[in-house]
């Protein structure tokens, strides 16, 4: 955003500051009510909107939980879908029906994990209960500003090149509410950083997280791990194999560019980026035009998000046509914060053996 637009919206940033600040203060002085659960809610959110990363350290958390012989449950809002109140996802779901996210969650853990999307988590926890499933823990994805729930480890992401101590609040920045809301915080990662990044630069982010957060918390320093291409349908045939392929990528994630810079690197040309914004619903028409600019010999190339949307019925005939492949990422955490991440989950979870 220009420097002279930003400054013109500041006093309606903080007007909207103001407000999210009362908001807070009745739940922090307990004029409004928030309640915890039966089992141990861990939120992973952020203060900025979009393209924190959030989908994929939610996935990170499931996986930890699995791994300390936990069975976890993941509570989401939707964001994005055509339904509304309590869903739990089963294999008769679409995208379109609980939300890109949560059907990517489905279909990363192969429905063995409860996938359920509600607006109002408090609900949303009940109404997962009445299902009399033998959940142990519920990873709240994207609740951070949901402050009806508490969650027993608050879990508050930000980008390395879009950190919330240099943003604005809305409309001036991206932010949702002021900085200061860092403070709710247990633990704060900071993500999509350079798997290189130097120890003197994560000391000097860590001293600007803590001059918003509670004296004590952790900050950890994340990064991305692209896997191999894997197909969306189909298509193992015409998987890229060689360098200078070409290439064609579709998105409608928030921030495509660390997409475009992993495949480049990986010697793929890329001749056409259709973008989009985040959560956008494809058209047929959309995919057509996709395959019309897709050379000879080249393939299209998504998100695993993405690839959630292009399953909805609608669009399967189209997709099916496409040599149409997705690329997943996981986390991975610098220095020792996998460790300390895993030392705070640890102590809330209720001992159970290991499979």
């Amino acid at each position: 955003m220009p420097r002279l637009l930003t400054w013109l919206l500041l006093p309606l940033s903080w007007l909207y500051a103001g407000v999210m600040a009362v908001r807070n203060w009745l739940y922090d002085a307990g004029h409004w009510r928030s309640t915890g659960a039966t089992v141990p809610l861990i939120g992973v959110g952020n203060l900025r909107v979009g393209g924190t990363g959030k989908t994929p350290h939610v996935a990170w958390v499931v996986e930890q939980l699995q791994a300390l012989g936990q069975q976890p449950a993941i509570l989401s809002r939707g964001y994005g879908r055509q339904t509304q109140g309590f869903r739990l996802a089963t294999t008769a779901d679409t995208a379109a029906t609980v939300g890109d996210e949560p059907w990517q969650h489905f279909h990363h853990f192969g429905g063995q994990v409860p996938v359920v999307v509600d607006e109002d988590r408090r609900h949303g926890l009940a109404e997962l209960a009445a299902q009399q499933l033998a959940v142990t823990a519920v990873v709240l994805d994207d609740a951070y500003q949901h402050r009806r729930v508490r969650p027993t480890l608050n879990i508050l992401l930000t980008e390395q090149a879009r950190p919330f101590w240099l943003d604005h609040v809305l409309p001036a920045g991206r932010l949702r509410e002021s900085r200061t809301g860092a403070r709710r915080a247990d633990v704060v990662i900071v993500t999509k950083c350079p798997a290189d990044w130097p120890a003197a630069e994560r000391n000097a982010a860590a001293a600007d997280v803590r001059c918003y957060a509670r004296p004590g918390v952790p900050v950890l320093f994340s990064t991305y791990v692209y896997g191999e291409l894997q197909a969306v349908g189909a298509e193992a045939a015409h998987l890229p194999r060689r360098p200078q392929q070409p290439v064609v990528v579709l998105t409608g994630i928030a921030q495509p560019e660390p997409l475009l810079t992993e495949l480049r690197g990986r010697g793929y040309v890329v001749v056409a980026h259709h973008r989009f914004p985040d959560h956008h619903a494809f058209t047929p028409a959309e995919l057509r035009e996709v395959g019309a600019s897709l050379p000879a010999g080249g393939v299209v190339v998504t998100t695993e998000k993405d690839a959630a949307r292009l399953r909805e019925p609608a669009l399967h005939t189209i997709a099916a046509d496409l040599p149409l492949f997705y690329v997943p990422i996981r986390v991975a955490f610098l220095a020792d914060g996998a460790a300390r991440l895993q030392a705070l989950l640890t102590p809330l979870l209720t001992p159970r053996a290991v499979a």
